[in-house]
């Protein structure tokens, strides 16, 4: 079967609609669906509950949604140097429900697989437990974290086949492999499209099974959040 769309627009047709969860990828600026977002920017969909590790940065990846205000709630773990992040949930315009990072990735994880809840230490008295169940187990209390799931999730991969089978690149990997698995429709961008049968099954991450439609990414800027050297040596 083959899952590739013409284009970004192409294949969030008919996806997209108010009130809707979006899981988003990414890692800072790493592994961002840098081409989906601005198609849904566009659509003008709005009351949207968008999870993912943080919110872009100024002016780039879900900075997008945010500055049009189309994002009612985040479910994040980094707030992180993203401004209007920040002053949307201080000026109480965007719901925040903020997570340790490893217990964000987990609940993604538990959600492509099937497990509606889980137990961990993280979080215990403080709180992130507020209101959620806590058990003892081996003397030591653990709180109850539930799964996340999404109406969409946008990824992005590094190659794909035709048959939407994918492999990440590096630090882009992040948290898009859990969220391909999490959500009712996965559509994902790549930087290269080749063959059904010609990536090696082992160096398949995502099996396409998990996949619904790609794209070729049409943004490549892939920016640096800090760009950070050291000086020159004077020669």
């Amino acid at each position: 079967m083959n899952k590739v769309f013409a284009s970004p627009e192409a294949a969030l047709e008919g996806v997209l609609f108010d009130g809707m969860t979006i899981m988003s990828g990414g890692f800072g600026l790493s592994g961002n669906p840098e081409s989906l977002i601005p198609v849904i920017r566009d659509n003008g969909v709005k009351n949207l509950t968008v999870i993912s590790n943080n919110a872009g940065a100024d002016g780039f990846g879900l900075w997008m949604l945010l500055k049009s205000r189309q994002v009612g709630k985040m479910i994040s773990s980094y707030v992180g140097e993203n401004k209007l992040f920040e002053q949307q949930c201080m000026d109480g315009e965007l719901e925040l429900e903020l997570n340790p990072q490893g217990t964000l990735a987990e609940r993604i994880r538990a959600g492509g697989a099937g497990i509606p809840a889980f137990y961990t230490k993280t979080g215990v008295g403080t709180v992130v437990a507020e209101g959620k169940p806590v058990e003892t187990f081996e003397g030591e209390e653990y709180v109850r974290e539930t799964w996340l799931r999404s109406d969409l999730s946008i990824v992005r991969a590094w190659r794909a086949d035709t048959a939407g089978n994918l492999q990440y690149r590096k630090t882009a990997r992040n948290f898009n492999p859990n969220m391909a698995t999490a959500g009712k429709i996965t559509v994902v961008e790549v930087e290269e499209i080749v063959p059904e049968g010609t990536m090696d099954p082992d160096n398949i991450h995502t099996p396409g099974i998990f996949v619904d439609r790609v794209i070729k990414a049409t943004i490549n800027e892939k920016r640096i959040e800090n760009l950070t050297t050291r000086p020159r040596e004077a020669v």
